[in-house]
């Protein structure tokens, strides 16, 4: 795996070809890997997503179990989390009253902005520069934000048929589990392994289901929709059944996964956005530099 490193806050380095990227903890460098692979190895048991750390994973399975450990501290409220990620938003944006606004004070312009990202973003229209790069083999375009540069990668999108039937992935990995669980000819079986109990399923959320309802009587999720009442032992099995009172939702729409050819020429140190644009901005020279202030 990385090799260590000594006299440096950053440890462990990526041992890919031409790679130098260096991180200070294990977990961010496997991470790391995930680029150069492609591969995702942590996978939820209940669903088809797959994650690269187990961090992610474990984070994951709190939207199965329903449960939300992170509490917001605020006096007088009492909402919960599966994230801290979400927790920290809840608070910035309902408990945090006075917003600072940042303020571009090029000539002639003056447009306030609520976060430092998008007024840095903003600056490179003064400027006439596209730090965002596309990484596709013989595409030179380039972007203001990597916002534009995802939506542009769709034209690059790798769609991966099945030899067997008609199905389309966008990810290798996918293909293989369908293939696995469709075309071999033996499906692996999840048997419950209650005593007296020979019930098998083809997948494992349906196993940890079955075992909550009939052997737990756990239905803890009940549908709220006028007229139903129905409870389910998983909130994810609630999701799905959300889609009957839904005549517009025909199906659950699955997060596209998408996987794009890298170049190979050298890869450089990954920087957030914030930290490319703020590198960039300092080989720029303007008359003025943004600044903020306090909403009056």
């Amino acid at each position: 795996m990385g090799e260590r490193i000594q006299h440096s806050n950053k440890h462990f380095i990526c041992s890919f070809a031409d790679c130098k990227s260096t991180f200070s903890k294990l977990w961010k460098l496997e991470a790391h890997y995930c680029r150069h692979t492609g591969l995702k190895p942590f996978a939820c048991g209940n669903c088809e997503k797959s994650f690269c750390t187990r961090y992610q994973l474990t984070r994951h399975h709190l939207s199965h179990s329903g449960e939300k450990p992170y509490l917001c501290s605020v006096s007088g409220c009492s909402d919960a989390f599966a994230t801290p990620g979400s927790l920290r938003n809840h608070i910035a944006h309902v408990h945090h009253h006075k917003e600072r606004y940042y303020v571009c004070n090029h000539q002639g312009c003056g447009k306030e902005f609520r976060k430092k990202k998008q007024l840095k973003i903003h600056m490179c229209e003064h400027t006439n520069e596209l730090p965002f790069e596309c990484d596709f083999e013989g595409c030179n375009n380039k972007f203001v934000s990597s916002k534009a540069l995802k939506r542009h990668g769709k034209v690059h999108e790798v769609t991966l048929p099945c030899d067997q039937c008609k199905k389309i992935f966008h990810n290798a990995w996918f293909l293989q589990k369908h293939k696995q669980s469709v075309h071999s000819g033996e499906r692996r079986m999840f048997k419950c392994s209650r005593e007296g109990c020979q019930k098998s399923y083809t997948k494992n959320f349906n196993l940890q289901n079955h075992i909550l309802v009939f052997h737990e009587g756990k239905c803890d999720f009940t549908c709220t929709s006028a007229g139903c009442g129905k409870a389910f032992a998983m909130q994810e099995s609630l999701k799905r059944h959300s889609v009957v009172h839904n005549p517009q939702k025909s199906k659950l729409q699955k997060p596209k996964v998408k996987q794009r050819k890298r170049k190979t020429t050298p890869s450089k140190t990954k920087l957030s956005d914030a930290a490319k644009l703020s590198e960039h901005l300092k080989n720029v020279s303007l008359n003025k530099t943004g600044s903020k202030k306090p909403l009056p």
